[in-house]
């Protein structure tokens, strides 16, 4: 660790964060009206509502930074989430589930980053809570990925590498930095406390 990430770099991967899960969370919505196993839209309405923890969450952070979500992302994530919940309608069940999945991948390692940089930035204080949503993201690639290898079509598509393991999240973490990392993600309907 370098140190050559400053809170700028940080609040502007938090403000991308933040409206990516926008994006998700409204797609997610989409996504879920358009499958018809009730498991499944059970399933994808929780990780809709996981994804509006998450943005509270980031809100929270941003907020202790000194700073706000950008209105710009926003309205665009707004955009791109709408358009995306209507496709998942149209595209037949497979796809929306392997975008899902690729989408999830790249959050894990987007709040792992965050971490990372929350510590060059001297704000070591929002590390568990970044590592926990990094882990809860992990949990909704695995189920994205699990329901397109259950798919009679995905042996037609390709299939992204797996992540590391979930536990690998914080290791990983612990041996770049050398600081420990074991506190759970808040509670839903936590806020990051402003101070």
């Amino acid at each position: 660790m370098d140190g050559r990430h400053g809170v700028a770099d940080l609040v502007s991967l938090l403000r991308k964060a933040y409206s990516g899960e926008l994006a998700a969370a409204l797609a997610y919505r989409g996504h879920a009206n358009s499958v018809r196993d009730p498991a499944e839209r059970d399933r994808i309405l929780e990780i809709e509502g996981e994804e509006y923890h998450h943005r509270d969450l980031v809100g929270g952070i941003l907020a202790r930074l000194g700073s706000a979500p950008s209105p710009a992302k926003d309205r665009r994530a707004r955009a791109v989430g709408n358009v995306l919940a209507f496709l998942c309608h149209v595209t037949g069940h497979l796809l929306p589930m392997w975008g899902a999945g690729r989408l999830e991948k790249g959050n894990i390692r987007e709040y792992e980053v965050a971490a990372r940089w929350a510590v060059e930035a001297g704000r070591p204080e929002f590390v568990d809570c970044l590592l926990g949503m990094a882990e809860v993201e992990w949990e909704h690639e695995f189920y994205f990925r699990s329901r397109v290898r259950a798919s009679p079509l995905a042996r037609f598509v390709p299939i992204w590498a797996p992540p590391p393991p979930k536990s690998e999240i914080r290791a990983s973490f612990e041996r770049e930095t050398g600081i420990p990392s074991t506190s759970p993600l808040p509670a839903r309907g936590a806020t990051v406390a402003v101070r």
